[in-house]
């Protein structure tokens, strides 16, 4: 009698290796997780769109003879000094505190070199990045953590914070071990103690209430500088609408795959719309105020490539940020740390506990040795190499589309793969002219 063949074990679905290590780390040690960095899971995202090059229904540009510009102005509505950028792409904000000071020096020198802005995140301005940063955005945060007229005087724009993509509702936190002298004297608190950012602005309850604001910000700042408003991918359509109504020059809109120095595990994977699910709607609510490209629209949110750059502007943005590509063009999480990463318990391309101060690129943390690894001026360079790329891909695509800028790629110029891509971003099914939810075959 023959023995029956065996079958191999089967790992549940639902209880998975990963969720089980959680649950013994949790059961373990009776807190959340903390972590850095956006969603790690699967959801819709730009990788899930096609462009339709240009062939004989349409005509396509030469690429070496015909120009695509790519310049683009922010904050014309209400500033009389608007933002000119050469490139639709921009820094978003990350402090010092969760950055050393060589890696602010760096964005800063990356973006002028390539000709667009940077942004100061919670906790002030640094004179680093002031001084190497020619297009400057000053965060305005609910925490107030180094606020200062003066420092709102010396911006070229000031963004107020509402939400973030990697966890809208909640608020951020800076640990103790990242508190230096000079981190804790600039948010006027103590030094080595965990700092917690609020998720609401101390000052008001609502829409009414930051229309207020705007006007207090702009009487401090001379009716010069643009005031944006950030919102995290939960609500697009209404929150870009209220924004828009109180007074906003700029919507920056956040999606969750937008990282973050430290936030709850939970709010990363469990909270918010993915970016692609964000776009239309905002594009939406700008449309039927009249104001699509009077107000402009900036998309951040695990943009990587100038594809995503490409289908961004496509579906409706005016610009994008990025933000974890920008610290990776840096140098952060680099395998040549690799012996380090796991000396962690880690990996390169993984590690993503910012939050404790110890990265060995230097870039996520106040220890000097680890910071003084950076190099300022050559990473500056890597960062202004990869916008280059960036923007030529941008260019590119946007030629084969037969557009002579790219601000004038539309969705027309999209499909989708997946059925949910499809109905997200409000372009047909790829083989079809079937938009979900809205008729067609």
């Amino acid at each position: 009698m023959s023995e029956r063949p065996k079958t191999l074990p089967r790992q549940s679905a639902t209880f998975s290796a990963e969720v089980n290590a959680e649950i013994r780390r949790a059961a373990a040690t009776g807190i959340y997780d903390i972590r850095g960095g956006g969603a790690k899971r699967r959801v819709p995202h730009f990788d899930d769109l096609l462009f339709l090059g240009a062939s004989i229904s349409r005509y396509p540009l030469e690429g070496y003879r015909e120009a695509c510009g790519t310049s683009v102005t922010l904050g014309g509505r209400h500033a009389s000094r608007p933002i000119e950028l050469a490139i639709p792409i921009t820094i978003a904000g990350m402090s010092f505190g969760s950055l050393s000071g060589q890696a602010k020096e760096a964005l800063g020198r990356g973006a002028t070199l390539a000709g667009t802005s940077t942004t100061t995140g919670d906790g002030g301005m640094t004179e680093e990045e002031r001084g190497h940063s020619e297009r400057l955005v000053y965060q305005y945060l609910p925490s107030r953590y180094g606020m200062n007229p003066d420092d709102l005087r010396r911006a070229d724009a000031i963004e107020i914070v509402v939400g973030q993509g990697a966890k809208p509702g909640g608020g951020g936190m800076l640990l103790g071990q990242k508190i230096n002298e000079r981190v804790a004297g600039m948010r006027d608190l103590p030094q080595g103690i965990d700092q917690r950012s609020a998720c609401r602005h101390p000052d008001w309850t609502g829409p009414d209430d930051l229309e207020i604001k705007i006007l207090e910000l702009r009487e401090v700042t001379g009716w010069e500088k643009p005031i944006y408003v950030k919102i995290g991918g939960a609500r697009p359509y209404y929150d870009t609408a209220l924004a828009v109504k109180a007074g906003a020059d700029v919507v920056v809109l956040d999606g969750m795959q937008g990282g973050t120095a430290a936030t709850q595990d939970v709010f990363i994977e469990h909270v918010g719309q993915p970016t692609l699910a964000c776009i239309r709607p905002a594009v939406r609510a700008l449309q039927e105020l009249g104001l699509h490209r009077e107000v402009q629209l900036v998309v951040s949110g695990g943009i990587r490539t100038g594809a995503d750059v490409a289908k961004a502007l496509a579906l409706g943005a005016d610009a994008v940020s990025i933000g974890t590509a920008a610290l990776i063009a840096l140098g952060d999480n680099d395998p040549k740390w690799e012996a380090e990463y796991q000396a962690m318990g880690t990996t390169a391309g993984a590690y993503d506990d910012w939050h404790e101060g110890r990265d060995p690129a230097g870039i996520t943390t106040q220890d000097p040795a680890l910071a003084a690894r950076l190099d300022p001026v050559a990473a500056g360079r890597r960062l202004r190499n990869y916008l280059n790329v960036l923007t030529l891909e941008c260019q590119t695509i946007a030629r084969a589309c037969g557009k002579s800028h790219v601000h004038n790629l539309e969705p027309e110029d999209l499909c989708a793969l997946t059925v949910e891509a499809a109905a997200m971003a409000g372009v047909p099914l790829a083989g079809t002219d079937w938009i979900p939810g809205r008729g067609g075959y």
